[in-house]
């Protein structure tokens, strides 16, 4: 294996919401400044890669990732230069930058969709999806949005209606039309060519639609739940075999450059079998996101079978990436935690002993958990419309610093664009402190570099004792978590040295036979070589 993609295959990553990570220029909003500023935290915490959630001009319907122009940065986050500066910046530190790749729908203030909806007759006009009404004057089919509603709007000046999985004012591009392509073939281009490193692909899964728009089939009665809310399978609007040839045409440009440039999908699919065909044959994705690890309840019979079935169904020579909070997800310290501090530990302990490629989510690192936002200041589309039954904004609240004002995010007395949170829980408390969740966080990163068998090698599920979930690590190391309420032993015996567990107390503990476990506790254990 060569350095250029050890960093991808082995190591951890760290995704940033740039409005919220840190704020240079003190108007309440995060840019590329701010996180320059603050690379040297990242480098000190171990990472290897950062990826960015959108930073291309957008009006904001739905917080960059409605594009405008998918070549420049939006000037509320910075310039072009600045995004230089931080590749060149984080490069210096050994880190890679991660763009995110919007390729599902563009704004409706892009220039194509103006165009586009300008006339029929416009150069423009295929790169989305247009089509007649029903024959009752409706929409031509029966899909609905993401984001609940028809996935239809009807353009009064040309006649027709056009498609959007998510906002009416993202319109869906026509992957059937090769300009729109080759359109992307130039974007990638473009920022291969500063020196990213690659790209996070926004609904990787979803980019092709069914060529003759058929209408969806309902729900069966053992469909997940978002199904069952949209009452309809997405058969003919996400997962068709066409959206592969995509893949392999962007992997194929991205294996021409040197490093090879990476590609990471958002393969949001409930089921594990659905996520793998997204690798092909080690010629589509380099890496897609494990979903269904992600929404598993926290309890190790699920978690077990979620990272079994994916052990075994990748293509050889391919790895996972796991990952268990995001911009879209409730942060795992209050989805999976309830916000307790000692299963927030057991928690990372799992997410960064895992084989593969791990993605830490702003926050982590110290047990962030989501911030009830009040009503009057949400800003996300889906908590506006859905409130208090879904919306995204507590999981994108500004990052705490420190506890003081404006908490190291902005300047003191500035309103950060979405209002703070707790700040217990803030790097300048656990940075010095060897026994917080921070420090716990750097030193499993830490460890993960330092033994082999973590970084790359074989996952092997063992039979435990209930609450307990444990597996070995190539042939020299065991985790064992125990995520119950109860004390807990893992038979043995075994012989071999903690070096690090979730209480520090126990670091460098001698084990000799069968291995005991308080609840909400875990460790990891270097087994002895035989003599």
């Amino acid at each position: 294996m060569s350095g250029d993609d050890r960093w991808w295959r082995e190591g951890v990553c760290y995704q940033i919401y740039p409005r919220s990570f840190a704020d240079a220029d003190g108007d309440g909003v995060g840019d590329l400044r701010g996180i320059i500023d603050r690379l040297d935290h990242l480098a000190w915490l171990g990472v290897r890669g950062v990826w960015l959630n959108p930073v291309t001009p957008s009006p904001n319907a739905d917080w960059g990732y409605d594009v405008a122009d998918y070549c420049d940065v939006d000037p509320t986050l910075g310039s072009l230069a600045d995004l230089d500066a931080l590749v060149a910046a984080a490069a210096g530190r050994g880190i890679r930058v991660l763009l995110d790749l919007v390729p599902n729908h563009t704004s409706d203030a892009h220039p194509w969709f103006r165009a586009a909806r300008s006339s029929r007759d416009d150069p423009h006009r295929d790169f989305y999806v247009w089509a007649d009404p029903a024959p009752d004057g409706g929409p031509p089919n029966n899909w609905v949005s993401t984001f609940g509603g028809p996935a239809w709007t009807f353009d009064e000046a040309t006649g027709q209606w056009y498609l959007h999985n998510f906002l009416d004012r993202q319109p869906d591009l026509n992957w059937w039309n090769p300009a729109v392509a080759d359109a992307f073939d130039e974007i990638l281009r473009f920022w291969f060519d500063r020196g990213v490193a690659g790209f996070r692909i926004d609904v990787a899964h979803m980019i092709v639609k069914d060529r003759h728009l058929r209408d969806n089939p309902p729900v069966l009665a053992g469909d997940p739940f978002p199904l069952q809310v949209r009452g309809q399978r997405p058969v003919f609007n996400e997962r068709l075999p066409e959206v592969h040839d995509v893949h392999r045409r962007w992997r194929r440009l991205a294996d021409t450059y040197t490093p090879p440039r990476v590609l990471v999908g958002e393969t949001f699919c409930e089921d594990v079998r659905d996520v793998v065909p997204f690798y092909g044959r080690g010629d589509e994705l380099h890496l897609a996101f494990n979903i269904p690890f992600a929404l598993c309840p926290f309890e190790p019979g699920a978690l077990r079978a979620v990272i079994d079935e994916t052990e075994a169904r990748l293509p050889p020579g391919c790895v996972p990436v796991w990952t268990a909070s995001n911009h879209d997800l409730s942060r795992f310290p209050t989805r999976w935690c309830d916000g307790d501090e000692a299963t927030t530990r057991v928690a990372l302990m799992l997410l960064l002993t895992l084989r593969g490629c791990v993605f830490l989510y702003y926050g982590d690192e110290i047990g962030l958990c989501d911030t009830d936002v009040p009503r009057e200041r949400l800003l996300d589309p889906v908590g506006v419309r859905f409130h208090p039954y879904a919306g995204r904004d507590p999981q994108r609240t500004p990052m705490p610093w420190h506890d003081g004002p404006g908490a190291g995010f902005t300047r003191a007395g500035v309103e950060p664009w979405l209002p703070f949170g707790s700040l217990e829980r803030n790097v300048a408390v656990q940075r010095h402190d060897p026994d917080s969740i921070l420090s716990l966080t750097r030193d499993l990163i830490g460890l993960r570099d330092a033994l082999g068998d973590l970084r790359t090698g074989l996952h092997r599920s063992l039979e435990a004792p209930p609450g307990v979930l444990a597996y070995r690590r190539g042939e020299d190391v065991l985790v064992a978590l125990n995520l119950g309420d109860e004390p807990a032993t893992l038979p043995g015996p075994w012989h071999g040295s903690v070096r690090i567990g979730t209480r520090r107390s126990r670091d460098e503990e001698r084990v000799a036979g069968p291995l005991a476990l308080e609840p909400a506790e875990g460790v990891v254990v270097v087994l002895d070589r035989p003599a």
